[in-house]
């Protein structure tokens, strides 16, 4: 059974993004550590399948580079109709049943890649199974936060943190 990974960064205060989806922030000099990749490469590595909210595969569209995930199948959430194209499908159903649905299927794990909403629904279904999550020493004060909305209690285990020269801190659960 595939598991279902939220790989994301964090300011301080939880914010994902500013409140107009810009994430330039994680791109400050101050963060860069020459030939550190945060574990991502190998994160990258172990997935097959990203899932995103709408409003999150348009910031990512936004960004200058090709789509970055091209060699995954790609689902979007979102609630118009829209066809896809070679690089994504839109799903317009409910995102419960269809990542239940993903996670049956033969092959690698699944990367949430987020937003807010779409961590906090799957979060409240019980269907993330890891979170790495990495802090940055940023305070943002408001913006797009990790996890939209009310979230139900949970309890996640710590299976590794790791601090960064840089103040970055990455904090691996597992449900």
């Amino acid at each position: 059974m595939k598991k279902l990974k939220l790989y994301i960064a964090s300011s301080f205060d939880h914010y994902i993004a500013r409140a107009n989806g810009d994430v330039s922030w994680l791109d400050l000099p101050e963060y860069y550590i020459e030939g550190e990749d945060y574990g991502r490469n190998e994160f990258y590595e172990s997935v097959d399948t990203t899932i995103m909210g709408h409003t999150t595969y348009k910031i990512i569209k936004g960004f200058s580079q090709p789509f970055p995930y091209p060699e995954k199948k790609n689902y979007v959430f979102t609630t118009q109709s829209l066809k896809g194209n070679h690089d994504i499908e839109y799903i317009n159903e409910d995102i419960a049943s269809f990542v239940n649905r993903l996670k049956r299927q033969n092959g690698k794990d699944i990367f949430l890649v987020g937003g807010g909403q779409i961590n906090q629904i799957l979060l409240n279904y019980n269907l993330i199974d890891q979170v790495i999550l990495n802090v940055f020493p940023i305070m943002l004060g408001h913006g797009v936060k990790l996890f939209h909305g009310i979230v139900k209690e949970k309890k996640l285990n710590l299976v590794e943190s790791k601090h960064y020269p840089n103040g970055i801190l990455q904090l691996k659960y597992v449900r």
